[in-house]
């Protein structure tokens, strides 16, 4: 009998740096940029509101990098960015750079978030090793 570790190509050494992968690197990054864009354009224009759905893309990431429910955090980050487009398109009278610029980070982020999602389901579980006959 001959052992072998079942690894897909998303958790080959070789796609990740440190402990996460570098799609899960690649959602931290869009996250931080929206999450700042967010919180800049909130205190320059005076809208509350969309400074705080910068602080909840903040609050995301602490959860994330303390390994709390990442799966989850994938899905409710999904509804979370879309709900912004309505909500942009509503309250905004004037469009700058910089609103166009979040809202392709944010459907990068939103593909990005589905795809972990569907991918962490196929997923073994931590640790987990497969002997072959």
């Amino acid at each position: 009998m001959e052992g072998s570790i079942v690894m897909t190509a998303q958790n080959s050494p070789a796609s990740r740096i440190g402990s996460l992968t570098q799609l899960q690197w690649l959602a931290v990054a869009l996250i931080v940029i929206t999450g700042v864009l967010h919180v800049y354009a909130g205190v320059i224009e005076g809208r509350i509101p969309v400074a705080l759905a910068g602080v909840g893309y903040a609050g995301a990431l602490v959860l994330f990098f303390l390994d709390y429910r990442r799966r989850l955090l994938y899905l409710l980050g999904i509804p979370y960015t879309a709900v912004q487009f309505p909500l942009w398109i509503v309250a905004k009278s004037e469009y700058g750079m910089v609103d166009y610029v979040d809202k392709a980070v944010q459907v990068v982020l939103i593909l990005t978030l589905v795809y972990l999602y569907v991918d962490t389901r196929s997923e073994p579980t931590k640790n987990t090793v497969t002997t072959a006959d």
